[in-house]
């Protein structure tokens, strides 16, 4: 699981005229702070209003929208050293990486423990209120952090037990592979990566088919949680785009000879960046509660800037 696919681009024989790199980051930055600055008001909003400080829903939802506004930042900021700096120190790239890596893997657990919160909340509404607290929800989110770090922190200890003590005074290019090369960590990686998507897989697979069967019963409830559920399985599917990052590199070195640096950068706007647009979109501007106190938070904040 790449940080940011736009480090192969840089690391690639080919690299753009001073032009087209500037043309990039400019893109990259106006997206990212378009994002970031959405997320921030949808974090703003969720802090002033005291009625989502108090359901498990919004928590899940403000938490995987700070987790994903970390993520973006993070690979803006690898993917613009990589134009200006390209190469930085092991140390300071290993824990950029560990940190991206570990909001990386938060996702998709996220979407899952948001999934499980609809089931409960239409198919059991009766217990909702004593399963889903505010405290069991937080508990929930350390127990997603914990989970990302058992899988990432081993591929420090390895590193740190397998490479020479000058490896980490060196300045690379900060890639994973790079700085944890190991190729135990690989095949550590890659299995939980197969156990994780089959596990998150079937926690959506059935709640979405036990809230269509209520669905079934014309309940307007039911009908907005099965949409609900779509909607984190399509997101699932853009995050696991990160997961055939490499066979795609592959693919379009083949494909693309001469355009690599282009291809790439493309990837790296559908992989790193669009999936991390959609929270917001979705879920925040999607759900009338949330929609109605952030406009009138973006009222207040234009209002302030025009006068």
């Amino acid at each position: 699981m790449n940080q940011t696919s736009s480090n192969i681009t840089l690391g690639a024989s080919q690299r753009d005229s001073f032009s087209k790199a500037v043309t990039k980051n400019v893109i990259v930055v106006a997206l990212g702070v378009t994002v970031i600055y959405l997320n921030a008001s949808l974090i703003h909003t969720f802090h002033k209003q005291q009625i989502f400080n108090t359901n498990p829903r919004y928590i899940l939802f403000i938490h995987m929208v700070i987790n994903d506004t970390v993520q973006l930042t993070l690979t803006i900021l690898l993917f613009l050293i990589g134009y200006t700096l390209y190469h930085i120190n092991v140390c300071l790239c290993s824990f950029i990486t560990l940190l991206a890596l570990f909001t990386t893997e938060n996702t998709p657990l996220n979407l899952s423990c948001m999934a499980l919160e609809c089931y409960v909340a239409v198919c059991r509404p009766l217990h909702h209120a004593r399963v889903c607290t505010v405290r069991r929800t937080y508990l929930f989110i350390g127990l997603i952090w914990a989970i990302s770090m058992l899988s990432v922190l081993p591929d420090l200890f390895v590193a740190l037990a397998t490479e020479p003590v000058a490896f980490f005074s060196k300045d690379v290019f900060c890639l994973r592979e790079i700085v944890f090369r190991n190729p135990h960590i690989i095949l550590k990686r890659d299995t939980w990566y197969v156990l994780l998507l089959v596990v998150i897989w079937l926690t959506l697979l059935y709640t979405y088919f036990r809230i269509l069967f209520t669905a079934r019963a014309a309940s307007a409830d039911a009908k907005k949680a099965r949409n609900t559920i779509l909607l984190h399985g399509f997101q699932l599917l853009l995050c696991m785009l990160i997961y055939v990052d490499p066979l795609l590199k592959t693919l379009l070195k083949y494909w693309f000879p001469n355009s690599l640096t282009d291809s790439l950068f493309a990837c790296y706007i559908i992989i790193s960046i669009l999936p991390r647009s959609i929270s917001p979109m979705v879920y925040g501007l999607r759900d009338k509660t949330f929609r109605m106190y952030l406009k009138k938070h973006l009222l207040c904040s234009l209002t302030l800037v025009t006068v």
